[in-house]
């Protein structure tokens, strides 16, 4: 680890800088970071010539240097986040780890342990011990980071809200492994800022459109967590859809119940997050299923209903911080050991 103590963490500020700054979910990092005590944003990279004050009017933006990707190694910082896609961060990654530096990668590159990237992602993975190594950053369920120049892997947006809610029911035995039907929908920053025919506003507006289903490479993804942090095999029915909304996730999850007690799916959230200050739960539906209450903010929102031995479960996030720039934040505050929460809720921030 970098450092042993968040009072010697306070002591220096890290450098960071952002690749792919000018990304829907670079913009929130580049906010976050802006603001975060511990650290001091310097670089942020596109693909051209950019001013990050173009789309930022935050405090310090004016101090941040804003360069084109071919002035990455030679402007490295402390950690770098890379906010690109998956085989831009694929071809980054290695040189910036060989240069002793931290990544923590937004993209997909380096979550599949298990999994044909040929088949998921459509590209040859060719950095199998960087994959190997790679840390995945599902918080607040990843352990302890071993070294400085550690290669974190910031989860898909699909697999976090999924994964939150799956986890303490499957770790705790109250759902059946071979009757889990998953019905995700996302708000169209998901799918980044690039122009894009399907993504017009006459497409998408008055809509709801599945797209990949039962394709997506966040499933593998959410298969893989599962079996990590809850120890069991899953092979769920999932559909994900594009919602009119900018932003947001709500994941509906319904399961067969191995119980018709709600006292026990309450107690497993209560347990699983006892120390963890960024889920909300409880059956309050449609209070905490909605997208309204949760976008703008870290948190996960988890409800429930149970009728009979039938569960329902929805997990609900904002894709651009919980799925995207706060959770890398997250992996951040846990590289130097400070609170997961530090700087991202108002309680931990330099805001008052």
């Amino acid at each position: 680890m970098m450092h042993n103590s968040s009072a010697n963490n306070t002591a220096r500020k890290i450098t960071t800088s952002i690749v792919g700054a000018r990304g829907y979910s670079g913009l929130e990092l580049s906010r976050l970071l802006l603001r975060h005590p511990s650290v001091k944003l310097t670089h942020c990279f596109a693909t051209q010539q950019f001013s990050l004050s173009d789309d930022l009017l935050d405090f310090g933006v004016e101090k941040v240097v804003c360069l084109t990707d071919d002035q990455i190694m030679s402007n490295l910082t402390d950690v770098v986040f890379l906010a690109t896609p998956a085989e831009v961060s694929l071809k980054l990654a290695p040189p910036i780890l060989a240069a002793g530096k931290t990544v923590i990668d937004l993209s997909g590159a380096f979550r599949l342990k298990k999994n044909d990237y040929n088949k998921w992602y459509n590209m040859n993975h060719t950095e199998t011990a960087q994959l190997a190594a790679a840390d995945y950053g599902l918080m607040p369920f990843a352990g302890p980071l071993k070294k400085t120049n550690q290669l974190i892997s910031n989860p898909g947006c699909y697999a976090t809200a999924i994964s939150m809610a799956l986890i303490p029911l499957l770790k705790r035995n109250l759902i059946d492994t071979n009757h889990i039907v998953i019905d995700a929908k996302s708000g169209t920053t998901g799918a980044g800022r690039k122009a894009s025919e399907n993504l017009l506003f006459s497409e998408v507006g008055e809509n709801c459109l599945p797209y990949k289903v039962g394709q997506h490479q966040h499933l593998p993804e959410v298969q893989e967590a599962i079996e990590t942090f809850a120890g069991v095999t899953i092979d769920p029915h999932f559909s994900t859809h594009l919602l009119p909304v900018k932003r947001g996730i709500i994941a509906g999850i319904y399961a067969t119940s191995l119980t018709t007690d709600i006292e026990q799916v309450e107690k497993a959230f209560a347990e699983e997050y006892a120390s963890y200050e960024l889920v909300r739960f409880g059956r309050e539906l449609p209070k905490l299923a909605s997208l309204s209450k949760v976008v703008g903010t870290p948190y996960t929102h988890i409800s429930y209903q149970l009728v009979g031995q039938k569960l329902y479960v929805f997990s609900v996030i904002d894709n651009l911080l919980k799925g995207a720039a706060s959770q890398a934040v997250e992996n951040l505050n846990r590289f130097l050991d400070l609170p997961l929460h530090y700087s991202i809720t108002p309680s931990t921030s330099v805001e008052k």
